[in-house]
């Protein structure tokens, strides 16, 4: 087998630019200007930061305090988890009930930072401090650069911006949330999700991830009603086992299907050639015969 030269990054250790989504061992990753990167980092940055405002106001009027609230926010940093223990604070949910519906649903971050571990290959000093940046916006983004150091530009933009924003505007959120009023009129709350379904659609490239992702969404939107939250997020990633079960299964009933056609085709070339064989036979006894027929009318 030829020996691939592989370009190393000498600050990580690591093959450079070869991490991003979707390429596989021998393709070469396209190249992506530092500058896009860097815009299309901050716009997810951005716009989601702003959600900290209804983060903020939802929070103060569950009746926590505004250190509280900023200190969610500072320490906890993963949104939909900071709206579901205070969505079930503010619906009279024990705390701890409240507080376990929270780690559930942060528990698909942990999925992510096994992913990102891999691409962005970060120094062993730095992992630490990424982990807890390492949610659904700074992985979508991520995810969606094709070279090793574009994806770690676009998951340290997207992180910083998000975080210290994100910060700010909870800040803000809390101390004016009577002024802002209901932030539902306002639509923060969907920006998060609209903004991680805009970077996941272009990725959903094969049959196999579009099968994935509607029978996830049918998963969790179906359970959502009937089970705790965070819950159903962790139950709709069975969709993955699902369908690559399907998807072997198929597989193994082409390779079956496969081996059949090859047996006919060698149980075919065989009849073919033992005929040839009785054909060159039977040509040998007839000329033989008529050898024979010659040699006798001679004498």
């Amino acid at each position: 087998m030829a020996e691939q030269t592989t370009p190393v990054d000498e600050s990580a250790g690591v093959p450079a630019d070869t991490g991003g989504a979707g390429l596989g061992p021998g393709d070469r990753a396209p190249e992506k200007a530092d500058s896009a990167v860097v815009r299309d980092a901050l716009g997810v940055g951005i716009a989601v930061g702003l959600s900290g405002f209804a983060f903020g106001v939802t929070s103060a009027g569950s009746g926590l305090t505004v250190l509280q609230t900023c200190a969610l926010s500072l320490l906890v940093f993963t949104g939909a988890s900071q709206f579901a223990l205070v969505g079930a604070l503010a619906g009279g949910g024990n705390p701890f009930t409240a507080a376990a519906g929270a780690f559930f649903l942060g528990v698909r971050n942990a999925f992510y930072g096994l992913r990102l571990s891999q691409l962005l290959a970060l120094p062993r000093a730095v992992r630490p401090f990424a982990a807890h940046w390492v949610i659904d916006e700074t992985t979508a983004v991520s995810l969606a650069q094709p070279t090793r150091r574009s994806a770690r530009i676009g998951f340290t933009v997207t992180g910083l911006t998000l975080y210290v924003l994100w910060n700010l505007t909870t800040l803000l959120g809390a101390l004016g949330a009577e002024a802002i009023g209901d932030t539902d009129a306002w639509g923060l709350d969907a920006a998060g999700p609209a903004v991680f379904l805009a970077l996941l659609a272009p990725m959903l490239r094969t049959a196999t991830e579009r099968a994935v992702a509607g029978i996830a969404v049918l998963l969790g939107l179906g359970l959502l009603p009937v089970l705790p939250a965070g819950v159903p997020v962790l139950v709709a990633a069975l969709a993955v086992p699902a369908v690559l079960h399907v998807e072997g299964r198929k597989a193994a009933t082409r390779d079956v299907a496969r081996s059949d056609e090859a047996d006919v085709a060698r149980s075919d070339e065989a009849d073919v050639a033992r005929s040839d064989e009785a054909d060159v036979a039977r040509s040998d006894e007839a000329e033989a015969a008529r050898s024979d027929e010659a040699g006798g009318e001679d004498r």
